[in-house]
């Protein structure tokens, strides 16, 4: 109390000594005629405020975000490129029929969904043909459009389900479970009495394609999916290592995109051409090159090299490129005759 009287009167007389003069003081803040460092000082109302130098500048972030930003490596408050999404990014991919999820890398806005699906025939192991894409709302997602019409996030799990009509469903579960006692029940031999209401209606032939067609399906996903005892089954009841989905790719194309070494040799040694090339010309050697699928690519190009040698086990192309090698060093060179 007596010092808040003293300083009333301290006042009284400076309005009285300055009467006439401009005060300028009185259009500011009253605190803002102290300096920081007695601000501390001035009763209760200086020790809540605390220093003015300790006050943020106009646009700064407050210290504990500062500090925030400094420890965890936060983006600035306000800092536009949060609302920025990435340019490429990965999407996460479900098999609604399996619950397996796989993921998919170099993604981007403006990819569209035909072009996304044929990323999906190689890293799924699902044909073209079968897939059907959901997202969210659990609407269909049409080939025309982009993934940035579906705001789709980056990160996010788009739903994969398999086209529920004349059987495949069923045909790609047992596929990918690798069950061969499962898949001879689901129409991949000839001999098989599976049908859907579909097929009642075939003829011979409809029919005899149709099932080649289920077998090359279960033979794609087996491949992919490393099911080298199911591999085998398909092959010796007749499965057409060489077929093609509706993207040119062939059951190799998916084992090399893995790295299924067990069915890469299965499939190789059934008539599969590590050179044939899909839609976008690619043959599974270069799928297995642009994947770092290094073991599979080697053993893939052995295989070619032998197969274009004629020698049936690595050591005779060995021997052979050392017979030709001596056989050149030991012949006489012919001097050259000036002309």
């Amino acid at each position: 109390a007596v010092r808040g009287a003293a300083m009333q009167r301290a006042a009284a007389a400076a309005v009285g000594a300055g009467a006439g003069r401009e005060r300028p003081w009185l259009a500011r803040p009253h605190w803002a005629a102290f300096r920081p460092g007695q601000l501390g000082t001035w009763g209760s109302f200086g020790s809540k405020l605390g220093s003015v130098a300790s006050l943020p500048l106009l646009g700064q972030a407050p210290t504990w975000a500062r500090s925030r930003q400094r420890l965890f490596g936060d983006r600035p408050v306000g800092s536009p490129s949060v609302e920025l999404a990435p340019d490429v990014f990965f999407m996460r991919v479900r098999l609604e029929e399996t619950g397996e999820i796989f993921r998919v890398i170099n993604c981007h806005n403006d990819m569209t969904v035909r072009e996304f699906k044929e990323e999906l025939d190689l890293m799924v192991g699902i044909p073209f043909n079968l897939q059907r894409l959901q997202y969210l709302d659990q609407g269909v997602l049409m080939d025309d459009t982009t993934l940035k019409f579906y705001d789709v996030v980056p990160g996010g799990i788009i739903s994969l389900c398999i086209w529920h009509y004349d059987g495949w469903t069923e045909l790609v579960v047992a596929a990918v479970e690798g069950d061969p006692s499962k898949l001879s029940c689901l129409g991949v031999t000839e001999d098989s009495f599976f049908r859907t209401p579909n097929s009642e209606r075939f003829g011979a032939e409809e029919l005899k394609q149709w099932m080649a067609q289920r077998a090359f399906v279960a033979l794609y996903i087996g491949s992919h999916r490393g099911n080298a005892e199911a591999v085998q089954y398909l092959l010796e009841q007749g499965a057409n290592c060489m077929a093609k989905s509706p993207l040119g790719r062939t059951p190799l194309h998916v084992a090399a995109a893995m790295g299924r070494s067990d069915c890469i040799n299965l499939l190789l040694k059934f008539g599969a051409s590590s050179q044939e090339k899909d839609a976008k010309g690619e043959t599974p050697i270069n799928v297995a090159h642009r994947l770092s699928r290094r073991q599979s690519e080697r053993r893939m190009f052995l295989f070619h090299w032998l197969s274009r040698s004629g020698a049936k086990e690595p050591s005779e192309v060995i021997m052979k490129k050392f017979t030709q090698s001596a056989n050149s060093e030991s012949r006489p060179k012919r001097k050259k005759t000036p002309k």
